[in-house]
């Protein structure tokens, strides 16, 4: 009866994660993804110009874009509008927020319509910039990175399968050379979940064979303890 209790626990256990795996991946399939789902991956692929002590990196899967500026050169990173500037790194070290650019309140947002920006932030509005940092550093939420919906991409026709989203493009400029960020966000898939048979089957079997062992055991050290409580036969 032990033995019995003990399985059914293990093989509800085992089942429990499966079933949950395969919940979400039903969800996938119906047209709604978490906006943050792992299966998204956006990757730089190419930075041009190349600049020594100016390095950038897509960090968190598909969210943000980090910055970092050692050179001796101010460092501009432009909006969705393109000519405007959004943020700035200077020489040194400084980091600047344009309070004027749309992108500025769109970045706090997961999606660019998250956050309405006032009527003095227009992409022809001066730059008004505010200090933020001091490190030389900055990481931002950028919208050309990630995809804009919590729909399934169109581009992506079978969920179990990678495929490219789109490529897409950051605009910089270190000094007074221009430049541009290149990358790609690409949908990773996911084959559906398949219940592992043989690894469930050979848990069972080393735990049945566990706990016999325990049975024999205990049932062995009570007989000797029954045998030594026995009164022995006096000779005569």
């Amino acid at each position: 009866m032990l033995r019995c209790r003990i399985a059914v626990v293990a093989l509800a256990t085992l089942f429990a994660l499966p079933g949950a795996a395969i919940a979400k991946q039903v969800s996938q399939v119906s047209g709604q993804v978490d906006a943050t789902n792992v299966h998204y991956r956006s990757t730089l692929v190419r930075v041009s110009p190349v600049v020594n002590g100016v390095s950038w990196r897509v960090i968190d899967l598909n969210d943000e874009i980090q910055l970092i500026n050692r050179s001796n050169q101010t460092v501009i990173v432009y909006g969705y509008a393109g000519h405007q500037p959004y943020l700035r790194i200077l020489a040194s070290g400084s980091v600047e927020l344009n309070e004027n650019s749309p992108a500025y309140y769109q970045n706090q947002s997961f999606f660019a319509g998250g956050v309405t920006p006032p009527a003095n932030a227009t992409s022809s509005a001066p730059a008004d910039w505010v200090t933020v940092a001091k490190t030389g550093a900055f990481t931002w939420h950028d919208h050309r990175i990630h995809f804009f919906s919590t729909a399934v991409p169109y581009e992506v026709h079978n969920v179990d399968k990678t495929t490219l989203v789109f490529d897409w493009k950051v605009p910089f400029q270190v000094g007074a050379t221009p430049g541009i960020l290149y990358g790609k966000l690409v949908w990773i898939g996911e084959k559906p979940f398949t219940v592992p048979i043989g690894a469930i089957i050979a848990f069972l079997v080393i735990l049945i064979a566990s706990v016999t062992f325990v049975v024999v055991v205990r049932r062995r050290r009570a007989g000797n303890v029954g045998a030594s409580a026995r009164p022995s036969r006096e000779a005569w």
